[in-house]
């Protein structure tokens, strides 16, 4: 008896935990705006923002947080009983350069920057 009910504590935590993996991404996403915002603007301190860690570890942190709060919160809060997931709205950033398409829009091309 006491082997099945471990056995389903520790189902019940996998399950729970392993649902939070899945999610919005708020904190990463944000980051990640915010490195795409510095490279449109900068791409040299965005560079040493990458190179001195700041960005990496930014990211690791966001990926706690959404883990541990953000995804957890939008998932079993809203997502799991309505059966359609919450969508993350980027950031818009004027394109100084050039812009290049997500690889999911159709004839985007590989590396391809439009003027």
């Amino acid at each position: 008896m006491r082997t099945f009910l471990r056995t389903a504590a520790l189902a019940l935590v996998a399950v729970t935990a392993t649902s939070c993996l899945a999610g919005p991404h708020q904190l990463r996403r944000t980051v990640d705006d915010w490195d795409h915002k510095h490279y449109v603007n900068s791409p040299w301190w965005n560079v040493v923002m990458w190179g001195t860690g700041i960005i990496p570890v930014t990211y690791a942190g966001a990926f706690v947080g959404d883990l541990l709060v953000t995804d957890a919160y939008a998932f079993w809060f809203d997502d799991a009983w309505d059966g359609s997931g919450t969508g993350f709205e980027h950031l818009p950033v004027q394109a100084t350069d050039g812009r290049m398409s997500s690889l999911w829009i159709e004839r985007s091309g590989w590396v391809r920057i439009a003027k």
